[in-house]
């Protein structure tokens, strides 16, 4: 009986066969990266907005700190979105006819709200709160990049799940001080840019994070300048120091000096009471 196959079959079946794993491979990867991509995350795009709103201007040129807009980030979920009024606190007094405002005035005149489109939009299925973040040492930066450099608002960071849990993987690398939240021009601390902290856990009924204070300059060195201009003491003066007990002074706080951020990171994980991974058993913590 005549073969139906010829021998070279073989080979052609072999060589489909490797075709078809590199098809497969090759659309995994190509949707792989479509779903990173700005077309998908709208990473880098400015959406079209009713008015040019320029952070630039008014935060690094103006020096408007963001709570003065965004008046719930400290206790919300939400950073808030400020009411026509916020505008018009200062636009009624200048550049009362731009062209570009028109649409502030309008709103402000007839008591409709502008629609902004929203930059930094999540799925409905997560949860994210402001407020925890910005409270435990978040910068407004680590999140919206160098909102101050730009002129029209747009996404720095992708805002999928691997970026989140790379944070949350390792939250040292992106905790500052509670003192330098807004501050956009924030930088590590480094051999040259020392931070020094100091930590009073479970003193004076303050927020967690609220008991880290750190410094830039030198503490120790400060001390000693202020020591150094203090007016000779009298011998009466010497005899009543000596009367009061060391005991009822309040001891001077010790500060820690780091030159890095992984080591600035770690201290500021543990005085912030930073929940580990392992911690966080519940999906509700960011899925509701």
């Amino acid at each position: 009986m005549a073969q139906i196959f010829d021998r070279s079959s073989n080979a052609l079946a072999r060589a489909s066969l490797v075709l078809t794993g590199l098809i497969v491979i090759a659309l995994g990867v190509t949707l792989d990266q479509l779903q990173r991509s700005p077309w998908v995350t709208r990473q880098g795009q400015r959406p079209d907005q009713p008015v040019p709103f320029s952070h630039k201007h008014h935060v690094q040129g103006l020096g408007l700190q963001c709570q003065y807009c965004h008046v719930t980030v400290e206790k919300s979920s939400y950073a808030g979105i400020p009411p026509t009024k916020t505008c018009i606190n200062c636009h009624a007094q200048i550049w009362t006819n731009a062209q570009l405002l028109q649409p502030v005035r309008d709103s402000w005149a007839t008591g409709q709200s502008l629609t902004w489109t929203k930059v930094h939009d999540l799925p409905d299925f997560v949860y994210f709160n402001h407020s925890i973040h910005v409270n435990k040492g978040i910068g407004c930066a680590s999140c919206h990049g160098r909102v101050d450099q730009m002129p029209l608002m747009y996404e720095q960071n992708t805002l999928q799940m691997e970026w989140c849990l790379n944070c949350h993987r390792n939250p040292a690398k992106n905790l500052r001080p509670t003192s330098e939240i807004y501050n956009m021009a924030w930088e590590a601390p480094a051999e040259g840019r020392p931070v020094w902290c100091t930590a009073t856990d479970g003193q004076g009924n303050v927020p967690t994070a609220q008991s880290v204070n750190c410094v830039t300059k030198d503490p120790t060195g400060a001390r000693a300048e202020v020591a150094s201009l203090e007016m000779p003491m009298t011998a009466a003066a010497h005899r009543m120091a000596s009367d009061v007990s060391a005991a009822s002074l309040p001891a001077a706080p010790v500060y820690q000096k780091f030159t890095s951020q992984d080591e600035l990171g770690l201290y500021l994980v543990k005085h912030y009471k930073i929940r580990t991974p392992r911690e966080l058993s519940s999906c509700e913590v960011c899925h509701r």
